[in-house]
């Protein structure tokens, strides 16, 4: 086993669970904080895994667990805690000596911003500068893997929404950031720098209407719908207030095409281009 000293927030979501799986088929050891021992039991199972159980509101619960420990990955479930959540391991990494924080952020993310999600982030920024902390931003556009939310609506329906009209969004693959992440916590070289983590393409939501129907071979629609309706329907699905109002924050954002710039990170980091649209879309036909 490569030794490293390494402590994973986050491990189990989408971008944590696609890092888990790439530190370790790199051979790399890691600890992964989770909140459940079944959770332990399933990543004690990889080789050169650590799970520490213990829960981010608590950091007395995982703050002993990072002594030693050189690099750490930020990570939390969107919630409305996540700030807090954030801010909170962030002291402790700085307590117990924690040299370099890779933080997942989000593009655009700035104190200033109408959009809350993207305030959290940059406060959360901010405060790493602060404590003088190395750092690496990982800043991901819209994620391509947020379409699966609508599996059901495509696959029995064919079709699905959002307000966003016709703006383009550099949308991203989960896989490709969790890649820029593996490389900024095993390898030098990444310390106090910001990526924009964008797909290869900036695309429309009718666009992506129209990759779909060609992959999947049936038809497939974007239908463009108010932010009220967008509201409307969030609130039927049983989404909580506070994420409704920051998703509708989002789209308006997406809306104004303030995320349709193409970064060439993905390449500029792991040597290899972006995954694209198309090629997520033959990858995941199996759930749509």
């Amino acid at each position: 086993m490569k030794q490293t000293s390494i402590f994973l927030t986050g491990a189990t979501g989408a971008v944590g669970s696609q890092l888990v799986q790439q530190l370790s088929s790199l051979n790399i050891g890691f600890k992964a904080l989770v909140r459940t021992p079944e959770q332990a039991g399933q990543l004690n199972k990889l080789p050169n895994a650590e799970a520490i159980i213990g829960d981010l509101a608590e950091p007395t619960t995982f703050e002993h667990a990072l002594t030693g420990i050189e690099k750490a990955f930020l990570l939390t479930n969107s919630s409305e805690q996540a700030e807090s959540l954030q801010m909170g391991f962030v002291e402790a990494a700085h307590r117990a000596g924690v040299g370099h924080i890779v933080k997942l952020s989000q593009f655009a993310a700035d104190e200033s911003s109408p959009v809350r999600f993207l305030r959290y982030h940059a406060r959360v920024e901010n405060r790493i500068r602060e404590l003088g902390l190395g750092y690496t931003f990982l800043r991901p556009n819209l994620y391509m893997q947020g379409l699966l939310a609508f599996k059901e609506q495509i696959r029995y329906h064919g079709q699905f929404f959002a307000a966003i009209g016709q703006a383009r969004v550099s949308l991203v693959d989960v896989r490709d950031i969790a890649a820029i992440a593996a490389v900024a916590l095993t390898e030098p070289g990444y310390e106090d720098q910001i990526y924009d983590i964008t797909g290869p393409e900036a695309l429309s939501h009718y666009q992506l209407a129209e990759t779909l129907s060609h992959v999947l071979g049936k038809p497939v629609n974007f239908i463009d719908v108010s932010p009220a309706q967008m509201e409307q329907a969030l609130a039927g699905a049983g989404f909580p207030e506070w994420q409704i109002g920051g998703l509708i924050e989002d789209y308006a954002h997406y809306a104004r095409e303030e995320a349709a710039a193409v970064s060439d990170a993905v390449a500029r980091v792991t040597g290899r281009n972006a995954i694209g649209f198309e090629q997520f879309v033959k990858d995941h036909c199996f759930l749509l």
